[in-house]
């Protein structure tokens, strides 16, 4: 589970890579039981949006995933992600396994050996709060939409052109 801004941008970047079986936006790593949009939007929930992956690992490791991840959202910037500010935008890995967690921890301390300051805060997953309905698959359904035009798409775009191997 990841969480890097908007979750509308996450869930597009993930759902393009070969070996992701699903993406779910949703919200995670607070404390209030089955918070809204409305609710996390506030930033007084502890929760950030974020997207669950499923993934087939003989298609795509889990650190291809990290690297992706660290790509294509800004680590360094605590509580903000372009104009997107707030706790509920953070950078975020909450992970399933030990393994997990210690793969994250080492992909940091070598972005922070190359003179990065890491912010991505890493957490065991307790509980992940699916978003309602018209969230999921949002830059799909509206490509025309300011928002997808003017975050989503340069991302995607640069995404394709560094991670082209990773594609479906």
């Amino acid at each position: 589970v990841f969480g890097g801004g908007c979750f509308w941008c996450t869930e597009a970047i993930f759902e393009r890579l070969k070996g992701v079986i699903s993406v779910s936006p949703g919200y995670a790593g607070g404390t209030m039981k089955n918070p809204t949009y409305e609710d996390v939007s506030t930033g007084k929930t502890g929760h950030a949006e974020v997207i669950k992956i499923e993934f087939d690992p003989e298609k795509v490791s889990y650190h291809d995933l990290l690297t992706v991840f660290f790509a294509t959202h800004d680590p360094t910037t605590l509580n903000r992600q372009g104009s997107d500010i707030g706790t509920q935008y953070r950078s975020l890995i909450l992970y399933h396994t030990e393994s997990q967690k210690k793969e994250a921890e080492e992909f940091i301390t070598n972005l922070n050996a190359s003179e990065q300051r890491v912010v991505t805060e890493i957490k065991p997953l307790n509980t992940f709060y699916k978003a309602d309905e018209y969230h999921k698959n949002y830059y799909t359904k509206n490509p025309a939409a300011p928002y997808c035009q003017i975050v989503i798409n340069p991302k995607i775009e640069k995404m394709e052109k560094r991670f082209h191997e990773l594609l479906k």
